[in-house]
């Protein structure tokens, strides 16, 4: 399925109404004036595979897309092993590159919808000509493409860790800052995450993944709820309630159905 053919409606709308995030360093009279002048289409695509194949020949000049709401999955495939990443609100994508020759190691990469709608601004040569009025806002944006960064690399060291149900404690609470949520019992993410999910995230077999879940919920740090979210508890929970990390909150639940994951469960 291609993004043009899974869209399901475009609007173009203020970038600082559907992100408000990202007009933090302007000052009032500008962020009035770029409420109003930074206008983006926002494509909303329905849950399932995604083909970028027609976005990636299209002009670099296109910044990217600005994940708005929704969970969505990019998978790299380099022979029989697989490598996952979750991008959710506020991530940016740029499928486009200047540089167009390919590399030694060339893996597969595919991405897919986990929820049931996946809302992204197009930030395209348009908007790029709007933006270059509020510089502000480009910090912003170069910030978001800055933290994924800093996420990927955080990933990469949890696949390091020399035990993996240490490695999937690291991951749930990696996970957990971003979209937990605090409840009487502990922290609550709000994710359906396979065990073959699990495993392309923390670079182990599905089989070394049951066994790892198995004994983290026997000891009761992790219960696998019967909507298929996960609740992260004690001393894990705790660290995170005391750190109280800023996230962006979407507007819809982002429980991914389940069956919608590409990887195994």
């Amino acid at each position: 399925m291609s993004l043009a053919a899974a869209t399901l409606s475009t609007q173009r709308e203020s970038l600082l109404e559907i992100d408000p995030g990202l007009g933090e360093l302007l000052p009032p009279d500008r962020r009035r004036a770029a409420f109003a002048g930074l206008r983006v289409d926002v494509r909303r695509v329905s849950r399932g595979p995604v083909d970028l194949a027609r976005l990636e020949a299209a002009s670099a000049v296109n910044i990217g897309l600005l994940v708005v709401e929704g969970v969505l999955l990019r998978e790299v495939v380099l022979g029989d092993d697989v490598s996952a990443e979750l991008l959710g609100p506020g991530d940016v994508v740029r499928p486009w590159t200047l540089d167009p020759a390919g590399c030694l190691v060339d893996p597969e990469v595919r991405w897919s919808v986990l929820s049931e709608v996946l809302e992204a601004a197009l930030l395209d040569r348009r908007f790029a000509v709007e933006l270059a009025g509020y510089p502000e806002v480009n910090v912003a944006l170069i910030d978001r493409v800055n933290g994924r960064a800093v996420r990927l690399a955080t990933s990469q060291a949890i696949s390091q860790v020399n035990r993996v149900d240490r490695r999937l404690l690291a991951l749930f609470r990696h996970l957990a800052e971003r979209w937990g949520r605090m409840t009487p019992d502990g922290v609550l993410l709000p994710l359906r995450l396979s065990h073959g999910m699990l495993g392309a995230l923390v670079g182990a077999r599905r089989p070394t993944i049951s066994a790892a879940l198995g004994g983290l919920t026997r000891s009761g740090v992790l219960v696998r709820r019967t909507d298929g979210s996960w609740l992260l508890r004690g001393d894990a929970a705790e660290a995170l309630r005391a750190a109280a990390v800023p996230r962006v909150e979407p507007r819809r639940p982002l429980l991914v159905p389940p069956g919608s994951a590409t990887v195994g469960a």
